[in-house]
Parts: C-alpha cells; sequence; structure tokens
C-alpha cells in the first residue's frame, strides 16, 4: 500500500506475535498513529493470522508486511538494505520509531542458528542490534525514536525474577565477565539444555539476551550524543511485564495450559494495570506512549519503564566496561564494517 502523504514511518519487528499485534492494532486504529506508514516484519509473510486480523478492521491504514528472520544476518542486512533505499528515494518517510518487539523464549528446547549462535541469544539481541546500526541512517534525525521491548529477566534481582529460582545458584546472578563469557551466551554454552532442560534454563538464556538488549540501549545512546548527525535521536526501554503470547508455544503443560490458560487470566481479572501478568494492548500502549509522547512530560533519553513507571535497570546493565566489552565482541560477531552504518562511532 503506498505511503503517499505519511508523515512518517513506523516499523514494528515480531508484528505477527500477541504484543506485536496489539502494537499495530493500535497503530492502525488510531488517526494520530494510522497516519504513519507502517512496515511490519514478521519471519513469514504466507502466515501472518494476528497481524492480518489486527490490519482488516482498519482498511485505509498504510502499510507494507515486510519478511525479515532475525537469526539470519544476512536476511537483516538485505532488509535493512531495502529500508534505507525505500527512504533514500522517498517511497516512504523517515523512520519515526523503529519498536524492536520481536522475542523467542526456548522454554528448554534450546535450538541454534545455521551459524551455530544460541537461537534465543541471536533473535532476541544480535539481530535487533544490527538492525538499528544499519537502519540509522533512515531514523528520522530530529525526532526519531527507538524503543528496546526489555524483560525483567535482564535481572536476577528483580523480584519477579527471584520467584523463579531461576538465578538462585552463584554462577548464575551474574551473566559476562569476559569476552569468552560472551562468547558461551553467544554460542549456547552457558546455562545449556543438557545442564538445564526445564524452563528456568531457557529463562537464563531468555535474561541474558534482554540484558545486551538493554545494555545496547544505554550504550548506543551514549554513542549517538557524541554524534552530531544523530544526537537528538532517543532510546528508550520498556518492560511490558508478563502477558498471554504466543511465546509459550515451546512451553511444557504446565505453563502453556495452567499458568497461560487459568491463572495468567484470573491474575488479569484481579489486576490489569501494573501487575506481574498485564494484557497485550495495556503493554502496547505502554510502549507506544514511549515512542510518540511528546511536549510537557516529554520523555527523557535513555530511560526505562515498567510499563510507564520509571524503573532502574540491572547493575550489570549499568556496568560502562562490561557495556563497552558486550558492544565491541558484538561488532565482531555481527561482521559490522565501516560503511554499513552511519554512526560515527561504531567500533
Amino acid at each position: 500500500m503506498a505511503a503517499t502523504g505519511a508523515k512518517g514511518t513506523i516499523l514494528v519487528t515480531g508484528s505477527n506475535g500477541g504484543l506485536g499485534s496489539a502494537i499495530v492494532e493500535q497503530i492502525a486504529s488510531k488517526p494520530e498513529l494510522s497516519a504513519y506508514h507502517g512496515l511490519y516484519t514478521v519471519r513469514d509473510t504466507t502466515h501472518t493470522p494476528a497481524l492480518t486480523s489486527a490490519l482488516t478492521r482498519h482498511p485505509a491504514h498504510a502499510h507494507d508486511i515486510v519478511g525479515l528472520e532475525l537469526t539470519k544476518l544476512d536476511s537483516v542486512r538485505q532488509v535493512a538494505k531495502e529500508i534505507n533505499a525505500r527512504v533514500s528515494t522517498k517511497e516512504i518517510p523517515p523512520i519515526r520509531a523503529l519498536i524492536l518487539n520481536a522475542g523467542f523464549q526456548d522454554f528448554g528446547k534450546q535450538s541454534w542458528t545455521g551459524d551455530e549462535l544460541d537461537t534465543t541469544f541471536a533473535a532476541n539481541y544480535l539481530g535487533h542490534w544490527l538492525l538499528a546500526l544499519l537502519l540509522l541512517q533512515s531514523v528520522d534525525k530530529e525526532t526519531g525514536r527507538i524503543i528496546v521491548v526489555g524483560s525483567y529477566s535482564h535481572d536476577p534481582k528483580d523480584p519477579r525474577c527471584v520467584r523463579t529460582s531461576a538465578f538462585k545458584a552463584p554462577e548464575h546472578k551474574t551473566f559476562i565477565s569476559d569476552a569468552a563469557s560472551f562468547e558461551a551466551i553467544a554460542k549456547g554454552r552457558w546455562s545449556p539444555a543438557t545442564e538445564d532442560a526445564g524452563f528456568r534454563g531457557g529463562f537464563r538464556r531468555y535474561g541474558a539476551a534482554k540484558l545486551f538488549l538493554i545494555m545496547m540501549q544505554h550504550e548506543l545512546q551514549t554513542r549517538l550524543n557524541t554524534d552530531a548527525a544523530l544526537s537528538k535521536i532517543c532510546l528508550l526501554g520498556v518492560d511490558p511485564g508478563g502477558m498471554i503470547t504466543s511465546m509459550t508455544r515451546y512451553a511444557p503443560w504446565v505453563i502453556r495450559v495452567l499458568v497461560a490458560k487459568v491463572i495468567y487470566p484470573a491474575l488479569l481479572y484481579i489486576n490489569s494495570n501494573n501487575g506481574v501478568v498485564r494484557p497485550t494492548s495495556r503493554s502496547a500502549g505502554d510502549i507506544l506512549e514511549a515512542a510518540f509522547r511528546s511536549g510537557e512530560g516529554q520523555l527523557p533519553k535513555d530511560k526505562y519503564y515498567d510499563g510507564r513507571e520509571p524503573l532502574e535497570t540491572s547493575e550489570e546493565s549499568r556496568d560502562e566496561a562490561k557495556r563497552k566489552l558486550v558492544w565491541e565482541e558484538t561488532v565482531k560477531l555481527a561482521g559490522l564494517k565501516g560503511g554499513e552504518t552511519v554512526l560515527s562511532n561504531w567500533q
């Protein structure tokens, strides 16, 4: 669908999932947001039931459904190249909001990509990191925002994590110490399914990937601030809370059925605000609030929110030395080269 007259572009990754489709539904249904051109990425463009359902109710909203496999860096590069070309030729307007929403949790069924990387690491972090760096040239240089969809799982000290007992052992209370420990997480050797084949092992791997994504938020904002051409771009993070989504498809019966279909709905009935469990519509609204709030009360740069409440990210995520280490190792792992990103301080 043509983007003629659109006032900007919104890109949402993972648009066919529960939260992603809820974000798209709100964009398409609100006049102030539906005027933007939507770029909605999915793994398989031939099977998008949730996304299609959200869009068919609002046919006037200009959008494209884009095939993107975040676990394949060649796919990320190709999609970014095509989007950059479309923005450069003014076929679509610059990106006003880049929402890094796509998520994957293996629930103990650990798998690896064709590059021998842990799928949880690649899907939640590495693909998003590369996509953001490559698309910086197309982000609106005056009002552009990049939204990181985080998770309390990144912080072993968060009370919600404590209840899972996933980080009870001393070796799981922090994630990285050096390049070797980062590589162990990237390659799936840290907390592998061979040591813990249950939910907790997968939850730790998910937490590590989300930690790196939040580290990216802090580190990329720091680097943007010193780049004259990009210094007005703002990064913000949002923890959407626990939700009932398709991410539980790999979960064991007790989580997939008992928790997701009985316990979570009961908790939602009791408290639908900033409780442990939230409706996807609520979390989608929180994410779009971060992406588009303006004027009085404008959100500052590099802040993180639990819903709409300010929340300090984990101690490890704020460690400047560790952030720098993770950034430099990610540059190597992604094979980023000069000329691929407009960020001056990318190395």
